[in-house]
């Protein structure tokens, strides 16, 4: 369990910095994430990262940012992906859910999901975070061919007591097993609460610290990517 000090740094930083948005990109309406960038249907298989700041990279090059450095361990592995980073800053999980049908339009070959960490913040309920990650992936599966997903943990504020924390930190195993998913337990382990691995605001990772964020995910991804191909 991460420490309070840790546990406020990570949160506060996904909510407070940046644009926080709840609203979703769709198309025909609203903005889309900066920082997507997408392949030519048909040409190569996708993996999309739907996620906060984290994921987006905020503060960094987006060429910094740990999707686009599995990009580069994706293709020093020999293996067919282009990688799309659809992260927004603030998003909640139900934000995130109102625009999975925008982030799934060019139907991805994976899809990695990270989310939640901003309604841990606000200290919404488990119940509905839980309920939008399965609405999430409903909506991924409804796709033909469905896209492989991997779910993304994150941890909530300990202020708001240690029965709201262990119920928030035990639904991404829960939606993981219930669906069959490979999870990446915590995203920052190793990176949140480590001044030399995070900017100014003591709150977003470095360039060295997102490098160990694709560390994190590159070990579950791995072989749902190898798996795929065979």
């Amino acid at each position: 369990m991460i420490s309070r000090y840790v546990s406020v740094v990570l949160l506060i930083a996904l909510a407070s910095c940046g644009r926080v948005r709840d609203e979703p990109a769709l198309a025909g309406g609203g903005d889309a994430p900066d920082t997507v960038a997408v392949a030519a249907p048909g040409i190569v298989p996708t993996v999309v990262f739907v996620g906060t700041s984290l994921t987006a990279g905020l503060g960094l090059d987006p060429a910094q940012a740990y999707p686009a450095l599995l990009q580069a361990k994706i293709d020093s592995a020999g293996l067919r992906y282009h990688v799309v980073n659809a992260g927004v800053s603030g998003e909640t999980s139900a934000g995130a859910l109102r625009r999975i049908d925008w982030v799934l339009r060019d139907r991805p070959a994976v899809l990695v999901v990270e989310t939640g960490a901003n309604d841990g913040l606000r200290a919404l309920s488990p119940d509905s975070l839980e309920a939008n990650l399965q609405a999430i992936i409903d909506h991924a599966e409804k796709l033909s061919p469905a896209p492989r997903i991997v779910l993304v943990g994150m941890e909530a504020l300990p202020n708001f007591g240690q029965a709201y924390g262990k119920r928030f930190r035990q639904i991404y195993p829960k939606v993981a097993d219930r669906n069959h998913l490979p999870l990446v337990h915590f995203l920052l382990a190793g990176v949140a609460g480590v001044d030399s691995l995070n900017q100014p605001d003591g709150m977003h990772p470095t360039a060295a610290g997102q490098r160990i964020l694709a560390d994190n995910v590159w070990k579950t991804l791995e072989p749902v990517l190898k798996k795929r191909e065979r």
